[in-house]
């Protein structure tokens, strides 16, 4: 099976960095990604926010240096999670695991975590004559 997501798009909320009790660090974060499409002569926008986690040395460095309305690109796999409620409510929820988290400036220039080095163009803007549904 093959199981890879790769988004680009602006935090929604400033990093949450906490630790597992073996000492890992975690990070959680929202993104928004937008999505411009055409509806007859009318060009309209579609965002779609999507919840992140990142775990080790990745997870300390987007907590110190990432926040609100910083501008990312995250490599990684979706993933659902299920819990119980203490009411007896099923619940789920999906997000992303991210493997790989690059920091991008206002103009889409990606700086890899890990390397902190190395440019990336972004993706073209995404715009198609369907319907969204």
């Amino acid at each position: 099976m093959f199981n890879k997501v790769i988004l680009m798009g602006n935090l929604t909320r400033d990093p949450e960095l906490r630790y597992t009790p073996q000492g890992t660090s975690v990070c959680n974060f929202g993104i928004a990604v937008n999505r411009k499409y055409k509806q007859a002569d009318e060009v309209k926008e579609d965002v779609t926010f999507i919840n992140v986690v990142v775990f080790g040395k990745q997870a300390d460095t987007c907590g110190q240096y990432l926040n609100r309305g910083s501008a990312v690109l995250v490599e990684g796999r979706l993933q659902e999670r299920r819990w119980e409620t203490e009411e007896g409510q099923k619940r789920s929820r999906h997000e992303v695991v991210a493997q790989n988290v690059r920091f991008l400036s206002r103009k889409h220039e990606a700086v890899d975590v890990d390397t902190l080095g190395g440019d990336m163009a972004p993706p073209p803007d995404e715009t198609t004559d369907l319907e969204p549904f």
